[in-house]
């Protein structure tokens, strides 16, 4: 992995000397199918890369990015060069460069891929079909094709691809010719390295068209397109993808005035993806997960709309106008959040998608913004290692949580307009902050810099806190919002919040009666409008969370939620309090068994299907994490007795009953719990309206293994029933959960001692090996994790290194002498991969919080 890193200084020096004008790549993918070359190594296919270029001085020397096991010729304006001399496996050094115009011709055989990283390719175990897709971001372009692998070379580019007879292909252009098995594509506008794409197999496709007319009467046309494998046809609602695109490039057109300019648009949902979804301009690609086999709540709809939407808006904000390095990753990350969101609401039928970031995005976040490696918005990014890892919580969901705020502070017409503007400036070029904040400064009249400084130049999270005071006849006298930054990161900013002011009805409800907007500053902020209101039963400082802050309350307001957090009314009030109450105990303010307590008291009135199944994730995490170990059982009792009460209450049939029924079998331990789940399955229990579909079995069959209920026979019986991709991943999570030692052993051996595991089997056995209810089996790989992880960082592709460097952390070794262990290998290692030691002090700080949080339990 280390050969394979790309500093920002040598991107900036190669970009000060280059200019490259386009690509030819003719990638042969018939080797996909078939068995193997009887050479021993890697499957690879054949890759030929003509590069275009200028260069500003002759002589000059540069370098090409291309990783692949082997190269048969490099041609450089003509000159045959040696491919042992000038190829050292990840870079082809250029030297004598002339002046002007060069052309690089590449010949390489390139590795197909098992990581999800480069040209991944998989095999269908249900019919043995080959499926193929690419997946780049931030810089593994160079494992198809030899390329210039940084953001600010962009080019036109021009695919053709061999592929086996029967095959589709697809690439970013419209396909314009096909003779025989070579399918060649119509060249694109100038787009970065890493958002090229191509798509290839036996794929089921559905096409749509968008047409839309504009004032001045041009009509507008874009072919839709949208893909999954063949075994999943049957479970493809082609027609709400297509009706959400359609919503979404109507929303956009309204908004940006600048047409979508990358001609098609194809949606591939495929098979082992790393991520949510890519934003290769005209073939965005999808973790095939958004095709849902089972019934789902309509929280899964909105999380796909949402991804749907979110890759859209990277069309204008990373596509066709992208960040010069990866420093400004936000500029794109951070405004597709966003714009993610704001189209949902505003032009689907998910309207309440802000409940839903406001109590699950920006949950990430607020973790992300207090880890030892949090930084701000606008990062310090040295490397593609470093990049690698910011596509997290700050790049994503705080940034559109401050753009967001940005939106209250300069006006969302100001905001719309600089948008606009933004990209009829930059069209097919790369930017900077500053590009941007001068388009909003002329659109708002106001003045960036500062407002810049405090939210994407510095990092942390402010906490605000209400300060009441009553005079004799108990109305409010004085409500004070003072602000707080933690030590490590002292900035105080500048909030535009709204403060709201509720109170106990008489038939039981808490809804609000008085709110005021006011910009909080500095240290202490009196919001004088509420003086003289009467006494509140329950302060909301953030109200409709216009900014960027942990909240707390004061005791009366903790005291009505303690006893009324389901009466509150309104959905958001009522997500915004859950998700500060979560912080509470996260930061070992809130004894864990007070949260479990709120939820099993409060969940069930809980109308929001997303903010339930958050509650759900975040009561699960409390009783495995925080609670104080003596008590752990008997709130895990506490938590499956609560969710079957629910689950026997909810409404037959409804998406209530599903979401409980997955959160009891998430939580089950009893002996009489794991029989109903037993029963469930063979027929022999019925709950009125619950459909027991294949997820739902396999959901149900994992506690039964992992608590010794159901044995390898039984996992293997399932995967009979159901013996497909899907089913594949949820045997092998379900083999790697027994509770046996030699399993355990077998499990890490498959992950950390060996590559042969695919990306996403590699992501199922960890989650098998981790349960919270096998603490004793775990023990001993925890001195081994430590052994290991600096040999897996530097054998194993970046991906993988991160699945293992986070998934087996043993953090549930939740104990001062894991703490010590870890210090120790942090102390012992100072010059580790930066990326490296950026994980294991993650992991690190995850565990001082549970244990900070088991000793506030203790103490309740």
């Amino acid at each position: 992995m280390p050969g394979e890193n790309l500093s920002r200084d040598e991107a900036r020096t190669r970009a000060e000397l280059l200019t490259v004008d386009g690509y030819e790549v003719a990638l042969d993918l018939r080797s996909a199918v078939g068995e193997p070359g009887g050479e021993a190594g890697p499957r690879t296919f054949g890759s030929r890369t003509t590069i275009r270029f200028r260069a500003a001085r002759a002589g000059a020397s540069t370098f090409a990015d291309l990783v692949a096991p082997a190269v048969s010729a490099v041609t450089l304006n003509g000159k045959d060069l040696d491919p042992a001399a000038v190829f050292d496996g990840t870079r082809i050094a250029l030297d004598d460069l002339a002046e002007g115009d060069n052309v690089l011709v590449v010949d390489a055989l390139c590795a197909y891929s098992r990581t999800g990283e480069g040209m991944h390719r998989f095999v269908d175990p249900e019919d043995g079909e080959v499926y193929l897709y690419t997946q780049y971001e931030p810089a593994d372009a160079r494992r198809v094709f030899a390329n210039f692998e940084q953001p600010d070379l962009k080019a036109p580019y021009r695919f053709e691809v061999t592929a086996p007879e029967g095959w589709r292909v697809w690439s970013n252009g419209a396909e314009e010719s096909q003779d025989g098995e070579v399918h060649r594509f119509a060249e694109t506008l100038p787009i970065s390295t890493y958002i090229t794409a191509v798509v290839a197999g036996p794929y089921h496709y559905v096409s749509d068209t968008y047409t839309r007319t504009s004032d001045d009467g041009e009509k507008l046309e874009i072919p839709l397109g949208a893909m999954c494998r063949k075994g999943l046809a049957r479970h493809f609602d082609a027609d709400d993808i297509f009706t959400i695109t359609k919503q979404g490039l109507d929303f956009f057109h309204d908004h940006f005035d600048y047409p979508y300019p990358f001609g098609k648009y194809d949606q591939a949902f495929v098979p082992e993806y790393n991520l949510g979804a890519m934003e290769n301009p005209g073939l965005v690609t999808f973790r095939e997960e958004y095709i849902y086999r089972g019934k789902v709540t309509s929280a899964s709809y909105e999380r796909r709309a949402n991804v749907i939407l979110h890759e859209m808006a990277h069309m204008w904000f990373g596509d066709l106008v992208t960040m010069q390095w990866w420093d400004d990753l936000w500029l794109k990350e951070s405004f597709a959040d966003f714009m993610g969101t704001f189209s949902m609401v505003e032009a689907t039928r998910f309207t309440n998608g802000w409940i839903t970031f406001a109590n699950n995005r920006k949950a990430w976040a607020y973790r992300a913004d207090q880890l030892p490696s949090t930084h701000p918005v606008t990062a310090d990014i040295r490397d593609l290692e470093d990049a690698k890892l910011n596509f997290d919580g700050i790049t994503y969901a705080k940034g559109a949580s401050v753009l967001k705020q940005l939106v209250a502070y300069v006006g969302r017409d100001a905001f719309l307009e600089g948008a606009r503007r933004y990209f009829k400036r930059h069209a097919y070029g790369n930017t900077r902050l500053g590009d941007l904040l001068s388009v909003l400064a002329e659109t708002s009249g106001r003045d960036m810099t500062a407002w810049s400084r405090a939210w994407l130049q510095t990092a942390g999270v402010n906490t605000l806190t209400p300060v009441v005071t009553y005079d004799d006849e108990g109305r409010v006298a004085e409500l004070a919002v003072t602000q707080e930054a933690a030590a490590s990161h002292p900035e105080l900013r500048p909030h535009r919040v709204a403060v709201g002011l509720y109170r106990l009805t008489p038939k039981g409800t808490v809804e609000r009666y008085a709110r005021a907007e006011t910009d909080v500053a500095g240290e202490r902020t009196v919001v004088a409008e509420l003086a003289g209101a009467e006494k509140p039963d329950l302060v909301l400082v953030n109200d409709d969370d216009l900014t960027f802050c942990k909240i707390r309350f004061d005791e009366r307001s903790l005291a009505t939620l303690r006893e009324h957090l389901g009466d509150i009314t309104d959905p958001l009030a009522r997500a915004l309090c859950s998700s500060a109450l979560w912080n509470l105990t996260r930061d070992a303010v809130l004894p864990a068994r007070d949260f479990v307590s709120l939820v099993l008291s409060s969940a069930g009135r809980e109308s929001d299907i997303g903010v339930l199944q958050m509650l759900h994730t975040w009561a699960r995490s409390a009783v495995d994490h925080y609670a104080a170990p003596v008590w752990r059982e008997e709130g895990g009792r506490a938590l499956a007795e609560g969710a079957l009460r629910e689950l026997r209450r909810a409404e037959p049939g409804s998406q209530h009953q599903l979401t409980w029924a997955r959160f009891f079998a998430a939580v089950a331990t009893s002996d009489a719990d794991l029989r109903l789940l037993g029963g469930l399955l063979d027929g022999s229990a019925v709950i009125e309206g619950l459909d027991v579909d294949q997820e739902l079995r396999w959901a149900f069959l994992s506690p039964l293994v992992s608590h010794g209920a159901a044995d390898e026979a039984a996992v293997d019986a399932e995967l009979a029933r159901d013996d497909t991709a899907s089913g594949k991943r949820h045997h092998v999570r379900c083999l790697a959960s027994r509770p046996s030692a030699a399993v355990k052993a077998q499990a890490w051996a498959t992950v950390v001692e060996s590559d042969k595991l695919s990306n996403a089997l590699v992501a199922a056995t960890i989650a098998g090996f981790e349960q919270a209810s096998q603490r004793e089996l775990l023990a001993p790989y925890s001195a081994s994790y430590f052994e290991a992880i600096e040999r897996v960082w530097a054998e194993r592709s970046i991906q993988i290194g991160m699945d293992v460097v986070k998934g087996m952390f043993p953090g549930l070794q939740d104990d001062p002498a894991t703490l010590a262990a870890t210090d120790a290998w942090l102390t012992s290692h100072p010059d580790a991969a930066p990326a490296l030691r950026r994980l294991v002090l993650e992991a690190r700080d995850d565990l001082a919080r549970t244990l900070r949080g088991q000793e506030r339990d203790a103490a309740a």
